[in-house]
C-alpha cells in the first residue's frame, strides 16, 4: 500500500497507518462495499455509544480525480486553446466596442474565469438537437454571456454587425445584454441572468424530462440538463431549493458547474471560509456526487512529493480572501505568502522560478482536469453530479482586474492591458490593429477551422439553440364543454370546480388528455381535485412504494410511475418551475404538453413573481389558475392568504393574459380560446385566471356572449330596458359581481334608480386593447380615428359608471381614460387581509352590494341628477357607518 500522508497534528502516526493499510486490505480482498460497511458499523457504534457524532462532510482541498485516475485528453490541445483565444478576445472585443461606440457596457470577467470550463464542453459534450436526438439542454450563466456569442460568431451563427450591435436591439440586428429566449427566440434556449433561477428551474426541467419519458410522451435518449452557475449566485435561496428533490429523485440526468471563482459583484464570496468546501458539504448531504477541480496539472507533481502532508495543510488552512489576493499579485508574493509560511514549502517550490509560480493554474483553467470532471459526470448514474471548478475572476485580464473586487464592473481596459491580453493568449494581432480591436476568427478553409466544425458535427446541431416548431394541437371545441355553457340551474357551485370539470372534460379529450399536465402544490383536496388522484395517478419516478393509508376509498392517494399530476409539495417555486418546464416542452422537447397550474392566488406573482417574468422571457404557453382568489372570498384566513392584488402584478407581464370570471361558462369560454391561442395558433402567450371557493349558481351563457367575454367586458341580459336619467352602469368581476347584481336591485327596489350591470372578465384586456387603439390613432393622423372596444361598448348606455372588484382600486382604475364624458367610480379592497366572512370582509373593504349602491347614488347626485339628501339617507337606511376607519390604512 502506499504510504499516506498522516493526519495533521497526529499523535500517533505509526496506529493511524496501520488502521488505513488494514482498511486498504479489506479494499483489496473484499471489495469497497464490504470497507463501507465495516466503516459505518464503526461510526454507528460511536454514534450509540455517546449520541453525539458529528460525521465528516468534506474531503480534502484538493481534486476528486487524481492523475492516476485521469482519462488522456481525447481533442488536440493546442489547437482548442487558440479557439479559446480567439472566442476570449472576441468576448472581450464585444465589450470594449460598445463601451466606445455606444456606452451600454457588458461583463468581462465572469467569462473570463469560465472559458474553459465552457469550451471543453462545447467541444466534448454539449450535443445539439438532430432528426434523431432531441438534444441536451444547457443553462448558460448570464453574466458569460459575450462568450457565447463570441463562439458563435466563430461558428458562423452571428456577424459582426450583431456583435457590434451587442446590448442594441430596438431599431437594428443586435443581441441581447443576457440569455433571453424572449429577444433571440432561434438562439437562447433559457433566461438564467435573474440569478437563482437557473439552478431551481434546471433541476425542475431535469425532473419534467424524466416525467415525459417515464409517461412515454419522449423517448429515453440520455440526454442531460447543464446549469451554468456562479458561486455568488449560490446565495440566492433558489440556487439551493432544488437539490434536495434533485437528490431524493436522482436525477443523474442534471449536471451542475458551478465556476468558484471566489468572487461576487462587490467583493470575495466567502473571503473569511472556503466556499467549496462549504458547497460540497450541503450538495453530499442532499445526495448529490460531488466532483472538485481544484487545482490544475502543474499542482499535480507537487502534491506527489507532498509526503508529510504539509501543502495540503497550507491547502485546507488558507481561505478565499487570501486565494484572492495571491492571483490580483504574481508569483514572487505567491511563494513569500503561500508557501513562505513553512520552511518545507518553500523548500520544494526553491527549484521553481517566480513565473512557474505564477503559472500554477487552478482547476477551472485547465482543460485536462475539466474534461475528466466532465467525463466522470457523465458516466456517474444514480445520483446528480456537481462540479466544484475553482477559478480565478478576470483570468487574463492582467493588471486590468485579475483577481480584483472591481472587476465584475469593469467595461474598459487601456491599451497596455489589451496588449497584455493578446500576448498572454497568444493571439495574431499587430499592435498597428490592436486599437481597433477587431473581431477575430480563423480562416475559412484553416485546420482550426475545420477542427471547429468538426468538433460541432459529430455532437450534433448548434448549442445553444432553441426551436420551436412543432405540429399544432387539434383543440376540443367549445361545445366540448356544453355542461358548463348550460349553467347549473339551482346547484350552486364554486368557478374552482367548474375548472375541475372542464380539467376532466380535458384529460379524456382524445387529442390532448393525454398531454395535458395538471400541477398542484399540495392543495388538490382544497380545490377538490382529489377525485383525479386514483382517475390519473400522481407522477412518481419510482412508482409507489407503500399501501396509502386511505387505500380503501374512491380517491386514494395514488403514485405511479406514469401518473399524470405533478404533486410538489408546499412549494410554490418548486411548482412554478415545474409548470415553466412544462410550458416550454414545446420548444425544448419537441411535445407540446397542457399544463395547468393551479395554487393559492395570493401565493403566485406575489411569491414567485421573478419565476413568472422568467416565464414570459421564457415564451411559456400554459394556464396559471390562481384559486381562493379575491381579498374577501376566503374566510377566516385573513392577511396572509387574501389575495386582492394579483391582477394588478399580472398586469406587469406584458405576454401573461388575465382573467377574472364570475361564471362557469365564462371560464370554460376563456380556457378553450387560450388553448387556440396557445396550441393551435402557437402564440407565445400564457393565461393567468382567478378562480373561486365561494359556491352560487351559474347561469347559462348569454347567446353570443364569447366575444365580449373574450374580450374582457360584456352586457348581461337586462329584463327591461332602463328608462330616464336615473341611471347607471354597474360592472363587475368574480366573486363581486353577485353583489354588482344584488346592488342593482337595491337600487331598482328602493330608489327608483336603473341599472345594466357588466361582467368585466379582464380589465386588463380592456386596457391592452385601447391603448393599442390609442397607438394606432397617434402613428396614423390621416386616416380616420379607431374607438377602443369599452367607449363602442357603452355608446348608447348612459349614467355613470361604478366599477366593483375584489381587488385593489387601480385593477379598476385602469379603464378610467377611456371612460369618457361620464363620472367613473373605482370600488376595490385596498389595505391588508381580514380575518371574518365574506359578508364583514366585503362590508370591511367598501365592496358590498351596500357601498356599490351608496357609490352609484353618489355619482347620481353629482351629476345633480338626485338630490344629496337622497344620499345621506341611504347612508343610514343602508346601515353604512360614516365614522368607519379607511380599510386601506389599517
Amino acid at each position: 500500500m502506499q504510504q499516506q500522508p498522516p493526519l495533521l497534528n497526529d499523535p500517533d502516526p505509526e496506529q493511524t497507518q496501520e488502521w488505513l493499510e488494514s482498511l486498504a486490505t479489506v479494499v483489496e480482498v473484499e471489495g469497497r462495499s464490504r470497507a463501507h460497511f465495516l466503516i459505518d458499523q464503526m461510526l454507528d457504534l460511536d454514534v450509540s455509544l455517546h449520541g453525539d457524532f458529528r460525521g465528516r462532510v468534506n474531503t480534502p482541498y484538493v481534486n476528486t480525480i487524481g492523475p492516476e485516475r485521469e482519462l488522456p485528453y481525447p481533442g488536440d490541445l493546442a489547437t482548442e486553446q487558440r479557439l479559446n483565444a480567439y472566442i476570449r478576445w472576441n468576448a472581450l472585443a464585444m465589450v470594449l466596442r460598445a463601451g466606445k461606440h455606444s456606452g451600454v457596457g457588458g461583463h468581462i470577467a465572469t467569462y473570463a474565469s469560465a472559458a474553459v470550463l465552457y469550451d471543453v464542453g462545447f467541444d466534448h459534450f454539449f450535443r445539439g438537437r438532430t432528426a434523431q436526438f432531441a438534444g441536451d439542454m444547457v443553462y448558460i450563466q448570464g453574466h458569460s454571456a459575450p462568450g457565447i456569442y463570441g463562439r458563435a460568431y466563430l461558428e458562423g451563427r452571428l456577424s459582426e454587425a450583431q456583435l457590434d450591435n451587442f446590448r442594441r436591439e430596438t431599431d437594428r440586428d443586435g443581441v441581447s445584454s443576457y440569455p433571453h429566449p424572449r429577444l433571440m427566440p432561434e438562439f437562447w434556449q433559457f433566461p438564467t441572468v435573474s440569478m437563482g433561477l437557473g439552478p431551481i428551474t434546471a433541476a425542475y426541467k431535469a425532473r419534467f424530462m424524466r416525467y415525459l419519458e417515464d409517461r412515454d410522451l419522449t423517448p429515453r435518449q440520455g440526454r442531460k440538463v447543464w446549469a451554468f452557475l456562479g458561486d455568488g449566485e449560490m446565495d440566492q435561496p433558489e440556487s439551493l431549493a432544488a437539490i434536495s428533490l434533485a437528490g431524493r429523485e436522482k436525477l443523474d440526468n442534471l449536471i451542475f458547474v458551478v465556476n468558484c471563482n471566489l468572487q461576487r459583484l462587490d467583493g470575495p464570496v466567502r473571503g473569511n471560509a472556503k466556499v467549496i468546501q462549504e458547497f460540497e458539504s450541503l450538495y453530499r448531504a442532499a445526495g448529490w456526487n460531488v466532483i472538485k477541480v481544484v487545482w490544475g496539472s502543474g499542482w499535480d507533481a507537487l502534491l506527489a512529493r507532498d509526503s508529510s502532508g504539509i501543502l495540503r495543510q497550507r491547502m485546507m488552512e488558507c481561505v478565499d480572501g487570501e486565494y484572492q489576493t495571491y492571483k490580483s499579485q504574481n508569483g514572487a508574493y505567491v511563494r513569500e505568502h503561500f508557501f513562505g509560511k513553512y520552511p518545507e514549502l518553500l523548500a520544494m517550490v526553491s527549484d521553481l522560478s517566480d513565473d512557474d509560480i505564477w503559472k500554477l493554474a487552478r482547476g477551472g483553467h485547465d482543460p485536462v482536469k475539466v474534461y475528466n470532471a466532465y467525463a466522470a459526470a457523465v458516466r456517474h448514474t444514480g445520483r446528480p453530479t456537481v462540479i466544484l471548478a475553482k477559478t480565478v475572476k478576470g483570468f487574463g485580464m492582467g493588471e486590468a482586474g485579475e483577481g480584483q473586487n472591481i472587476n465584475h464592473q469593469l467595461k474598459k481596459m487601456g491599451d497596455e492591458a489589451v496588449k497584455a491580453f493578446r500576448d498572454r493568449f497568444g493571439l495574431d494581432l499587430s499592435d498597428e490593429r490592436l486599437g481597433e480591436i477587431p473581431y477575430l476568427k480563423p480562416a475559412p478553409d484553416s485546420a482550426d477551422a475545420r477542427y471547429l466544425q468538426v468538433a460541432r458535427d459529430r455532437l450534433g446541431g448548434h448549442v445553444p439553440a432553441r426551436q420551436a416548431r412543432v405540429e399544432p394541437l387539434q383543440v376540443p371545441a367549445l361545445e366540448a364543454f356544453d355542461s358548463q355553457l348550460k349553467g347549473t340551474g339551482d346547484r350552486a357551485i364554486s368557478t374552482t370546480m367548474a375548472f375541475v370539470r372542464i380539467l376532466g372534460t380535458l384529460l379524456k379529450d382524445p387529442q390532448v388528455g393525454r398531454l395535458v399536465v395538471p400541477i398542484v402544490p399540495d392543495e388538490s383536496r382544497t380545490f377538490g381535485m382529489e377525485g383525479l388522484f386514483r382517475q390519473i395517478g400522481i407522477h412518481s419516478h419510482v412508482g409507489q412504494l407503500y399501501t396509502p393509508q386511505d387505500a380503501g376509498t374512491l380517491s386514494y392517494y395514488k403514485e405511479s410511475t406514469d401518473g399524470q399530476i405533478m404533486q410538489e409539495g408546499l412549494n410554490e417555486s418548486g411548482a412554478t418551475s415545474s409548470w415553466i418546464a412544462a410550458s416550454t416542452a414545446y420548444a425544448n422537447h419537441g411535445v407540446m404538453t397542457l399544463p395547468f397550474y393551479i395554487f393559492y392566488s395570493m401565493f403566485g406573482f406575489q411569491r414567485v413573481g421573478d419565476l413568472l417574468w422568467a416565464a414570459g422571457d421564457a415564451r411559456a404557453r400554459g394556464f396559471l389558475l390562481g384559486a381562493t382568489s379575491g381579498r374577501t372570498t376566503l374566510m377566516g384566513e385573513g392577511l396572509q392568504h387574501d389575495d386582492g392584488h394579483s391582477h394588478v402584478m399580472s398586469a406587469t407581464v406584458p405576454c401573461c393574459v388575465s382573467y377574472d370570471p364570475t361564471y362557469a361558462y365564462e371560464l370554460a369560454v376563456i380556457i378553450q380560446d387560450g388553448m387556440r391561442r396557445m396550441y393551435a395558433e402557437q402564440e407565445d402567450v400564457y393565461y393567468y385566471i382567478t378562480v373561486l371557493n365561494e359556491n352560487y349558481a351559474h347561469p347559462a351563457m348569454p347567446e353570443g356572449a364569447e366575444q365580449g367575454i373574450l374580450k374582457g367586458l360584456y352586457r348581461l341580459p337586462v329584463e327591461k330596458p332602463p328608462q330616464g336619467e336615473r341611471h347607471v352602469q354597474l360592472m363587475g368581476s368574480g366573486s363581486i359581481l353577485n353583489e354588482v347584481l344584488a346592488a342593482a336591485d337595491i337600487l331598482q327596489r328602493d330608489f327608483g334608480v336603473s341599472s345594466e350591470v357588466w361582467s368585466a372578465t379582464s380589465l386588463t384586456e380592456v386596457r391592452r386593447e385601447a391603448q393599442a387603439v390609442e397607438r394606432w390613432n397617434l402613428l396614423h393622423p390621416l386616416q380616420a380615428p379607431k374607438t377602443p372596444y369599452i367607449e363602442t361598448l357603452l355608446q348608447g348606455h348612459a349614467g355613470p359608471v361604478v366599477v366593483a372588484t375584489d381587488y385593489m382600486k387601480i385593477h379598476a382604475d385602469q379603464i378610467r381614460p377611456w371612460v369618457t364624458g361620464r363620472r367613473f367610480v373605482a370600488l376595490g379592497t385596498d389595505g391588508f387581509g381580514q380575518s371574518d366572512t365574506r359578508e364583514a370582509l366585503r362590508r370591511h373593504f367598501e365592496v358590498d352590494r351596500q357601498f356599490i349602491v351608496l357609490a352609484a347614488l353618489n355619482a347620481l347626485a353629482a351629476d345633480g341628477v338626485i338630490e344629496r339628501e337622497v344620499v345621506a339617507g341611504a347612508i343610514e337606511a343602508l346601515g353604512i357607518d360614516p365614522g368607519k376607519v379607511d380599510p386601506a390604512s389599517v
